[in-house]
């Protein structure tokens, strides 16, 4: 099973993503500050809530969703920062590079110039790939790298 393509979360359907979700620990990973289990209310209403933030589900060959994540408004709206990443266990282990790449792609698609991103130390895949992907270090805190990457 590998990320193929993408789709927007319009309008908010947060059931695949609470489906993705079930029966995982991977809740605190994406969002510590969340309630769990999962709300999709709360998501609604407090993590996706901003009017200029977009959201989008990964998706598979089949077009059964696999991942998400969201591209909030960073300093201005020329930059977007990407959060909220999960992509189901039986998809991990190679989407990490599509990912990047479609959510670089649905940056540019919302006029940004640059996106942000923090991911943790303690996570060398997630890392590494970040840097792969071009992304550049800005800084180190909280056990957290904070990155990012000028689009074309």
């Amino acid at each position: 099973m590998t990320v193929t393509s993408m789709r927007a979360n319009r309008p908010f359907d947060l059931a695949p993503l609470a489906r993705l979700l079930e029966g995982q620990d991977d809740l605190a990973l994406i969002n510590p500050n969340a309630k769990h289990p999962f709300d999709p209310v709360e998501w609604q209403e407090k993590w996706l809530n901003e009017p200029d933030d977009a959201s989008f589900y990964l998706l598979d060959a089949d077009g059964s969703e696999i991942g998400f994540f969201a591209l909030r408004v960073g300093v201005g709206p020329e930059v977007r920062h990407l959060t909220y990443v999960y992509v189901a266990p039986e998809a991990r282990g190679g989407a990490g590079e599509k990912l990047a790449e479609l959510a670089e792609q649905a940056a540019r698609d919302l006029g940004a110039l640059s996106i942000t991103l923090k991911v943790e130390l303690d996570n060398p895949a997630a890392y590494n790939l970040y840097l792969s992907a071009g992304y550049e270090e800005l800084a180190q805190r909280g056990g957290m790298a904070t990155m990012r990457r000028d689009l074309d």
